[in-house]
């Protein structure tokens, strides 16, 4: 994760709905994220940017409910899967993609990640615009982020390949195992969001069970 609210941070349905399909299923996680600023602090009433500082791994507690850990402690062999919600703080924290385009920049640690997952042979799960940070880092793989034509070319020129979906579907990736829903990419309810959510770890687990 990388806060707590959509607009700066992690997205709050998408995270704690796949949270709760993660345990729903029978399986456990543990949470990670940044310890770093976020790139601004929005007003989510007012949807307008406000002064101050957060921290990612502070306001992603909130979410965690506490039990947080540092993304730099993560580490491939100790998981199944590495699953990433969307949100904005996605495109302003982990990446800058809402400023850069096709041509952002990623946080080491979270590249790190991911290229560790990825080589590790486990399986990536990813959210909303979280697929094209993944696409980003990795290049050559096939993801969703709905049907968004300006997001879909970008996520192009980042060398890897997009599927149009519609809400709740999920884009499987086998060779890379790397799965991927659109979510708030469409328009979406909140029983959308957790449909998607069980159908994303659904998914992960008949792949690598």
């Amino acid at each position: 994760m990388n806060g707590c609210g959509h607009l700066d941070g992690s997205e709050i349905h998408e995270a704690v709905m796949t949270l709760l399909a993660i345990d729903r299923n029978g399986c456990s996680y543990t949470i990670f994220a940044p310890d770093a600023p976020q790139y601004h602090v929005m007003n989510h009433l007012t949807r307008q940017p406000m002064e101050g500082e957060r921290n990612m791994l502070v306001e992603a507690a909130r979410i965690a409910r506490g039990d947080i850990h540092e993304i730099s402690e993560y580490r491939p062999e100790d998981f199944d899967a590495l699953v990433m919600p969307g949100g904005f703080g996605v495109a302003k924290n982990l990446f800058t993609y809402a400023f850069d385009g096709a041509n952002a920049k990623v946080l080491d640690s979270v590249r790190n990640a991911i290229v560790a997952t990825h080589k590790a042979g486990k399986a990536i799960g990813a959210l909303c615009i979280a697929p094209v940070l993944v696409a980003k880092v990795l290049g050559d793989v096939t993801v969703t982020v709905g049907s968004d034509p300006g997001t879909i070319a970008d996520v192009e020129k980042m060398g890897a390949s997009h599927v149009n979906t519609q809400i709740t579907e999920v884009i499987s990736d086998k060779r890379n195992l790397l799965f991927t829903t659109p979510c708030y990419m469409l328009p979406a309810s909140i029983a959308d969001i957790a449909d998607s959510a069980e159908n994303l770890i659904e998914t992960i687990l008949d792949h690598i069970r």
